[in-house]
């Protein structure tokens, strides 16, 4: 007896140490769902292109659709039924749903951590934010882009009014960068300042969490409609843990991932995509192991950055109506 009990504890410390494993909900009856990406495909997608590719979706009964933004973002479409499922952003989300009361919830982080920050070259003439004054920044024009570029102006002790904002235009933000169309703009390091590195560049990166009280935040995120969650919850039970499965062998194969991610957008540039997912894949997993799991005191901080730079209009007093751990095969 004694030596099957020590055989059982080995079985479940070896099964432990893999992390959490997803479950599996299988659905009653093939469900089509649509998935509405924030951007074109890059290496915050890669696990759901490893979802369809390993079959995932398939074996929860679930035929997805991913399409990529044209006439509106993700979070009108799904809020307007357009898409079942969308990829966002903590900020968005936010916005969206205190601003203008969208139905709309976060049901997985992407990413642990932000890897966003402001970056310009070493010729550029700036050495910090200090040197921002009469500089051009390059960025998408959003209020909340616009309120972090000036709060971090301020704090360095630049008056905002002396930058220069123009939209990106048509090139790519590190294209920009080198042509001199800007001085300064805001990226993804996982994306952006990966490119910056193959391409040889010299260039200074300023992570904003690091820099910024508060700030860490989940970006990007998955979102769906509250009628989705009320009506449906099985169907997004399987979605997410279809997704949980592709991003944490995603973390844990990068490699093979990046090549499953070529193999769906071939378009893109392979060095970039292979380099870009062995740096990104160590945040698509928490300390423990675990994908998509999203923490109260993220939401509450975030959210008070948020409201005290005036993004939003009013506080949110239960933060827990922004998002939800409930359908993740690890909850917390």
């Amino acid at each position: 007896m004694r030596k099957v009990i020590l055989a059982l504890l080995s079985f479940l410390l070896i099964f432990s140490s893999f992390g959490c494993s997803p479950k599996e909900t299988k659905l009653t009856n093939l469900t089509k769902v649509t998935l509405m990406l924030d951007w074109t495909p890059n290496t915050n997608h890669t696990g759901i292109y490893v979802a369809l590719d390993k079959g995932y979706f398939k074996e929860r009964n679930l035929d997805v659709t991913v399409v990529q933004p044209s006439e509106v973002w993700p979070e009108q479409a799904v809020s307007g039924g357009k898409a079942d499922f969308g990829i966002s952003f903590q900020e968005s989300l936010t916005q969206y749903v205190v601003n203008e009361g969208a139905p709309l919830v976060a049901i997985s982080a992407i990413l642990q951590h932000d890897t966003s920050g402001l970056i310009w070259l070493k010729d550029s003439g700036i050495t910090s934010p200090k040197d921002f004054a009469n500089k051009t920044y390059g960025g998408w024009g959003s209020a909340w882009e616009n309120a972090i570029v000036d709060y971090v102006a301020k704090e360095n002790g630049v008056d905002p009014s002396t930058i220069k904002k123009v939209e990106l235009g048509v090139f790519d933000q590190i294209t920009g960068l080198q042509k001199k169309v800007y001085d300064f703009t805001w990226v993804y390091y996982g994306w952006e300042g990966i490119d910056a590195e193959l391409r040889g560049l010299k260039f200074d990166f300023y992570s904003l969490r690091d820099h910024i009280k508060n700030f860490d935040h989940y970006t990007p995120i998955f979102i769906t409609s509250k009628s989705m969650i009320e009506n449906h919850p099985e169907i997004v039970k399987a979605f997410v843990e279809a997704i949980s499965q592709g991003y944490t062998y995603a973390a844990k194969n990068p490699d093979e991932a990046a090549k499953i991610l070529l193999k769906y957008a071939p378009e893109l540039d392979k060095n970039l995509v292979m380099k870009s997912q062995e740096w990104i894949s160590p945040y698509y997993l928490d300390e423990s192991g675990c994908f998509g799991v999203m923490k109260e005191s993220i939401f509450r901080n975030f959210t008070d950055l948020m409201y005290n730079l005036g993004i939003i209009k009013s506080k949110v007093n239960d933060v827990n109506t922004l998002f939800t751990n409930e359908f993740l095969p690890c909850k917390k």
